[in-house]
């Protein structure tokens, strides 16, 4: 449990982190936000879950055949928000849209041949 709650206030720290620099530069804080964070603080807590390397080499796999369809978020925000959308309406378009790109694009893996 300790180590729950240890993962999630490292995570947390790092995340108000990259948004207080945003504040202040958008140019930084995009940046930091580029940074796979996420995906390296997972890896990290992945393995020392489990000190299985071919697990994260998995998770690492699936994460990146799933970059093309996640940039649908960052095309759909900017948008929506440019068209006059609430935050909350854009944010919940870009991100109910990238869910079903992840999907239909795992379907089409999937008939490839490629399992996530």
């Amino acid at each position: 449990m300790l180590g729950a709650v240890l993962k999630t206030v490292l995570s947390a720290i790092i995340l108000v982190i990259a948004s207080e620099v945003a504040k202040r530069s958008t140019l930084l804080g995009a940046l930091i936000i580029a940074l796979p964070l996420n995906s390296i603080l997972a890896f990290s807590w992945l393995y020392l879950d489990t000190r299985d390397p071919l697990r994260v080499a998995q998770l690492s796999q699936s994460v990146m055949l799933l970059i093309l369809p996640s940039l649908v978020f960052f095309i759909l925000m900017p948008v929506c928000l440019k068209a006059g959308q609430s935050f909350g309406a854009a944010l919940a378009i870009a991100c109910g849209s990238t869910v079903l790109a992840c999907w239909l694009w795992s379907l089409m893996l999937g008939r490839l041949g490629i399992s996530l």
